[in-house]
């Protein structure tokens, strides 16, 4: 991940440019190799480098040739090799960036570009003969982006990949939607992202298609693994993240082969084939992929307490797989005193994505000092699938899959949230393949009738299938069988069932009954309803000023009465991972 910072219209620009650096610098953990700035009429992009493709030549902030666009980028663009080939017009590019394509095409397509786009991002773009800014984030809002105005300076937009850069300068300050375009030429938002799925009140009627499914979600975790620098899985143990470990070992272990077979020779590259995507890293026509591998086996990563069912299923899974698996454990006061710097890079107070992220935040560090600069991960699956446990008690299918639907709308609120700033703390970049564009066209309009959980079919019953090979003796099992067949456990529980309850307890140490009965009065009616809830608020108030919280969502279940949000408090929980 990098990190962004511009602001357009400036009334001094250039007085204010050592202010946007500092600014800046407050997100330069997510892109620790490289900082850029350009200044255009009154206009300032900042760009702090994280960089995983075009890694000798693709510095941001990017210009066209007459440098009359300028582009700041933090994301991938996974179909940058198509876009290059399939231009309406010849344009020379200056680098290798997967991120440059965005300029031609914003001179093609003008505001329709990020609907061409395959990837993830949030962009900001500058017009200098139109004195015009674009901005635009992905379609699920997997790269964090937040946009902000000042009271004193109403000409002036601002944008960032967090809320650090924006709260020092602007009074009012909104996560940017996803799937939208900013111009600031009407001053709108309009929505580019409509797919098929968006009306959670139309039911889906299409019949599953199980290899469909498969080869959709085999496709996207192929797409992912774009890059020129050693990436990894993070690997939990649980269904969704073994399922994207055992797609992307096996596309390891064919690219292995493939770079044994040709023995280190390759073809000179004529440098025009560049403009056209040839020689890059990606996939192409063919779907195929073009990627560097520099370690001998793919490395993948778990963490959580002495004993926890994570790290037992992930050591069982990676034996299977042959991936190099790293075990990390930490204890309970590592964790909690973690926390508030957990709190500051995630930028929210919501329990369930802070117990969740301080695990993930802890072990992002050891991935990055051992060289890794890329993860895939497995977020999305339980909002696409209805995998969290309390949709047990959905009453039917329509409601099942308005439920899902809500839940993937929200998920830059939540997971997608969780996923990039608990690693971007550390420049690590998690990338999310069951959050692709064509598997969610795919998945989501499944009919929900398919999806239901009943006394036969467990959760994400339908991907599990999709992956069953137990019919098939001659196939190749893609996980062992208890493992394709294990029960949902929600990151903060799998880590461990004992990091909740100490979090509880912490809380419960330090916000007393008094302090519950009195509220401060600039929450207004976001009021915490237990102590830990409580105790995060005031961590998150010692961050950040009162006007960064309409931008926090709380997590909650639904069909349940509980307040506490932990998978293991449905009552349908299994408490233990079974060896037989």
């Amino acid at each position: 991940m990098c990190g962004i910072f511009a602001c357009h219209n400036h009334p001094d620009v250039v007085k204010f440019k050592p202010t946007a650096l500092r600014l800046s610098k407050a997100v330069r953990h997510r892109g620790p190799d490289w900082s850029g700035s350009v200044i255009s009429n009154q206009t300032i992009l900042c760009h702090e480098r994280l960089s995983i493709v075009g890694v000798e030549s693709g510095a941001q902030p990017l210009t066209n040739a007459d440098e009359s666009i300028v582009l700041a980028v933090n994301g991938e663009i996974y179909n940058h090799r198509l876009i290059r080939k399939h231009l309406k017009h010849p344009y020379h590019f200056k680098t290798t960036s997967d991120c440059e394509v965005i300029i031609p095409l914003y001179l093609e397509y003008g505001l329709d570009a990020p609907k061409y786009l395959d990837g993830m991002f949030s962009f900001v773009l500058y017009d200098k003969k139109l004195d015009r800014t674009i901005a635009a984030r992905d379609p699920i809002g997997i790269t964090t982006f937040y946009q902000g105005r000042s009271s004193s300076q109403p000409g002036s937009v601002y944008f960032a990949s967090e809320l650090k850069c924006l709260h020092p300068v602007c009074d009012t300050i909104d996560s940017f939607p996803p799937g939208h375009v900013y111009d600031s030429q009407t001053d709108k938002m309009t929505r580019y992202f409509e797919p098929t799925w968006w009306d959670e009140h139309k039911t889906p009627d299409t019949p599953l298609d199980l290899k469909v499914l498969r080869e959709t979600l085999e496709k996207s975790v192929r797409k992912r693994l774009m890059a020129e620098v050693p990436y990894g899985v993070l690997l939990s143990g649980g269904l969704d993240s073994s399922l994207v470990a055992a797609i992307a070992q096996r596309e390891t272990l064919r690219l292995k082969k493939l770079a044994e077979d040709a023995n280190g020779s390759a073809a000179e590259q004529n440098p025009d084939d560049l403009d056209k995507g040839e020689g890059l890293v990606g996939i192409d026509d063919d779907n195929k992929l073009s990627t560097m591998t520099f370690l001998p086996q793919l490395n993948s990563f778990s963490i959580g307490l002495p004993g926890s069912p994570d790290n037992k299923a992930a050591l069982e899974v990676a034996k299977f797989l042959g991936t190099k698996h790293h075990v990390m454990t930490f204890t309970i006061e590592e964790g909690l005193d973690a926390l508030s710097d957990v709190i500051y890079h995630l930028e929210t107070y919501d329990v369930t994505t802070i117990r969740a992220s301080t695990p993930m935040y802890l072990l992002s560090r050891k991935i990055k000092a051992m060289g890794i600069k890329m993860v895939l991960s497995g977020e999305g699956s339980d909002e696409i699938f209805g995998g969290y446990l309390y949709f047990h008690g959905a009453p039917n299918k329509e409601e099942f899959h308005e439920e899902c639907v809500r839940r993937v709308k929200n998920l830059h609120l939540a997971d997608c949230l969780r996923a990039n700033k608990s690693t971007s703390a550390w420049g690590l970049e998690a990338r999310v393949p069951f959050l692709d564009k064509e598997f969610l066209e795919v998945s989501m309009n499944i009919d929900p009738k398919e999806k239901m959980i009943t006394k036969e079919k467990i959760e994400k019953y339908i991907l599990r299938k999709a992956f069953d090979t137990s019919d098939n003796p001659s196939a190749e099992p893609y996980l062992p069988e208890k493992i394709l067949w294990r029960q949902k456990e929600q990151f903060s529980d799998g880590v461990g069932y004992g990091w909740i309850d100490s979090l509880k307890d912490a809380a419960e140490k330090t916000i007393t009954d008094e302090m519950m009965k009195n509220p401060k009065p600039e929450w207004g009616t976001d009021i915490p309803d237990t102590k830990e809830a409580y105790w995060y608020r005031l961590m998150f108030d010692e961050h950040f000023p009162p006007s960064c919280a309409s931008t926090v969502m709380r997590w909650t279940p639904k069909w349940v009465n509980q307040s506490d949000p932990s998978g293991r408090a449905i009552a349908i929980h299994n408490d233990k991972y079974e060896d037989a």
